[in-house]
């Protein structure tokens, strides 16, 4: 009986085929051996070159154009990890040249791409609805561009690494408008500010808030003066600091004036006042800081029809003249409020 030798059939495992080989010419479908890729398309001596389809078993994948078995010229890139496509130009595999990038996040990007990121000039816009356009590296806001916020607000200027900084030009929706350096995405070093109140401001800022902010208006004087209703007169005022220097760099507040009569509760055996003639027509009073209540008084001259304080009373007592200690105005009453609030802008970047 002979012994099974090694060169015998039955010693020998199942027979298997080799790999298959990638056509040599033509249109061909081929299955890398690792089973991870999949490429339908042209070939040209057996590499992948004309146009083809290179699918991923991630779901990934590139349609396009292939030189010499490279990923080269125009094509299509989908990446299954991320959901973001990129449609343009490829050198060697990555997106290199210009096209359009969309992310599956929202939003989308046309321009200049390098090694797979934005570079150079591009159009980006965000998920928000956002929109750049200007000048890009290292996939980021970088050089001179305008941004288009979604709260209205417009920006042109620098950017360095994606934030403004430089010089630039900030346009609110409000109407208010910026123009000066910036640092770190706020206002910072020598700017002006026109506030859409008509405060107007130009200095030096830090860190996004004026170095000369004024917080409070003070009433220089007179002290006592009078006014004939209707009248013009005038009211020295300077805007002071937090702690009490003049505030040189801002203009345009609004002071506020109002005027009133201090209220006095009279006996009741007080036959004429000013508050038993107008009683019908009372308004609310006026509550100062001086630790009295005021009934208001009109600086500028009542409409027609209207009657003023002085009205005479109705009835017997139409012709009696009254007190002048009633009517007389009590210029520590008059106080200035700022038309605008204290800070001149509040920032919201993106």
């Amino acid at each position: 009986m002979a012994a099974v030798g090694e060169g015998t059939p039955s010693s020998r495992g199942p027979r298997r085929d080799p790999p298959r080989r990638p056509p040599r010419d033509g249109y061909g479908v081929y299955v890398y051996p690792n089973s991870f890729f999949r490429y339908e398309g042209e070939w040209k001596g057996g590499r992948k070159h004309g146009h083809g389809k290179l699918l991923f078993k991630d779901g990934s994948y590139y349609e396009g154009a292939f030189v010499d078995g490279e990923i080269m010229g125009e094509g299509r890139r989908h990446w299954a990890w991320s959901g973001d496509t990129f449609s343009g130009q490829f050198v060697l595999g990555e997106p290199q040249g210009y096209g359009v990038m969309e992310y599956k996040a929202g939003g989308c990007y046309e321009g200049e791409v390098s090694h797979g990121m934005r570079e150079g000039h591009g159009f980006l816009v965000d998920r928000d609805g956002q929109v750049y356009q200007g000048s890009f590296h290292d996939n980021k806001r970088h050089g001179p561009g305008q941004m288009l916020f979604k709260n209205g607000d417009k920006y042109d200027g620098d950017w360095v690494r994606d934030q403004r900084q430089g010089h630039g030009v900030l346009r609110c929706a409000d109407g208010s408008t910026y123009e000066g350096q910036w640092h770190s995405d706020v206002f910072s070093g020598l700017g002006s500010m026109a506030h859409c109140s008509g405060v107007t401001y130009y200095g030096l800022w830090i860190n996004g808030h004026p170095a000369e902010q004024a917080t409070r208006i003070a009433v220089l004087g007179p002290e006592v003066m009078e006014v004939a209703q209707g009248s013009p007169f005038s009211v020295n005022v300077q805007l002071l600091q937090d702690h009490g220097e003049i505030a040189k760099s801002e203009s345009g507040r609004v002071l506020q004036i109002s005027a009133g009569v201090r209220y006095v509760q009279l006996s009741a055996y007080s036959e004429v006042s000013f508050f038993k003639v107008d009683r019908d027509n009372q308004e609310t009073l006026i509550q100062t800081p001086f630790g009295f209540e005021c009934i208001p008084y009109p600086v500028s001259s009542p409409a027609a029809g209207v009657p003023g304080p002085r009205a005479a009373k109705r009835g017997t007592e139409a012709d009696v003249p009254l007190p002048r200690r009633d009517l007389e105005l009590d210029l520590d009453a008059l106080c200035g409020q700022e038309g605008t609030p204290s800070g001149l802008l509040g920032s919201s970047f993106f």
